[in-house]
């Protein structure tokens, strides 16, 4: 058996990605019965004694998985958020950080469209920027208008699988084909072939670049907190999470209950405003939900 990671599903197949080459495999009926879907970014072992086709035998656990887009592994989450049209907008920035905290991947913040801003809104986003990387966020504000404005974005996809999250609109594809114009030829190709029809499946793929791997694939096909629980949102929030333990009750949700550090830090300007009021409108939100069934 050989080691290998899966890089693209497609209509049944799995090509997993060896030292050895790309192998189309299919996964061995024991995963249907036991309700297991490999999923692109899954280390696995498989049998490729016929050259045709292997399969897959084993999956080795996952570090983390996300189910829209279905992919599993990924090391860090790029959210691109545009300075202007559409507006820059911190509430959902932290809805995105939230989805990504959740699932313990590492988040980078990109702001994209910063030359089409006024004096006004790039000094607006830069005092954001300057809360965010206080926490402890990569933020990275860039330009559309010079040629090589992502040279040194490069770096941060080295060695890394990536996905790629953000409103439509804020320059996502424009910033990944200025990394790699191949990436473009990629998804016009996909497009063409499988056409826009509204029941089409979008095929998942990892594609090589910058010396890693990017999920060519829309991130997070919804922004709902179905999956997050109330108890865990504070750690969502890396500033919360780093005061709880300080709060007088166990399970503090930093809402009602007296002896609260993260309120006493709120009070004291140590945790920004907006996020501690975003933290509490996503609070009523998972409150509230309707169970899904």
């Amino acid at each position: 058996m050989e080691e290998g990671r899966i890089i693209k599903a497609l209509s049944g197949f799995y090509y997993v990605q060896s030292a050895n080459g790309v192998y189309q495999c299919r996964g061995r009926g024991v995963f249907r019965k036991r309700k297991i879907t490999p999923l692109v970014g899954d280390f696995v072992k498989f049998d490729h004694s016929n050259p045709e086709e292997g399969y897959i035998q084993e999956i080795v656990e996952r570090k983390n998985e996300l189910v829209r887009p279905p992919i599993a592994n990924i090391d860090q989450a790029i959210i691109v958020c545009s300075a202007v049209m559409p507006d820059f907008s911190p509430l959902l920035l932290d809805r995105f950080l939230v989805l990504v905290e959740d699932k313990r991947i590492t988040p980078l913040i990109f702001i994209t469209k910063m030359d089409l801003a006024t004096s006004e809104q790039i000094e607006r986003i830069n005092l954001y920027k300057k809360g965010y990387e206080e926490i402890g966020y990569t933020v990275e504000l860039l330009s559309s208008k010079e040629p090589d404005h992502t040279d040194h974005l490069h770096p941060y996809l080295k060695d890394k699988v990536s996905v790629v999250a953000g409103q439509s609109g804020v320059g996502k594809t424009s910033m990944l084909n200025a990394l790699d114009e191949k990436l473009l030829l990629k998804t016009n190709e996909i497009s063409k072939s499988l056409g826009r029809g509204k029941h089409t499946t979008r095929h998942v793929e990892l594609i090589e670049i910058s010396q890693g791997l990017i999920a060519d694939t829309p991130g997070f096909s919804t922004l709902d907190f179905q999956e997050v629980e109330a108890p865990d949102l504070s750690s969502c929030f890396p500033e919360m999470d780093r005061l709880a333990e300080h709060c007088k009750f166990r399970g503090c949700l930093h809402h009602k209950e007296p002896g609260c550090a993260v309120k006493d830090a709120v009070e004291a300007g140590t945790i920004q405003d907006h996020r501690y009021e975003h933290y509490l409108r996503f609070l009523e939100e998972i409150q509230t939900r309707k169970p899904r069934y």
